[in-house]
């Protein structure tokens, strides 16, 4: 399992389509969780999650890289 971060434009409901698209490498999957406050990876693929500006700086911080701040980014897991 790895995570995955998807972004869409924030304020236009009837375009749907996904503008940004990261899976995470899954070495990273221990810090991200702990960040969230998760136990495992188990307990975040119960659905996708809505980043906040703070979770979005801190995984950016994680990767070593810049995360699109002008979009509305949701992280789920994929099998």
């Amino acid at each position: 399992m790895y995570l995955c971060i998807s972004g869409f434009l924030p304020h236009e409901p009837e375009d749907d389509l996904i503008k940004f698209e990261l899976d995470i490498d899954h070495s990273f999957n221990d810090q991200i969780v702990q960040a969230f406050g998760h136990k495992s990876i188990n307990v975040m693929a119960e659905g996708e999650w809505q980043l906040t500006s703070e979770q979005v700086a801190r995984i950016s911080e994680i990767l070593g890289q810049n995360l699109p701040t002008d979009l509305k980014l949701f992280m789920g897991v994929e099998v």
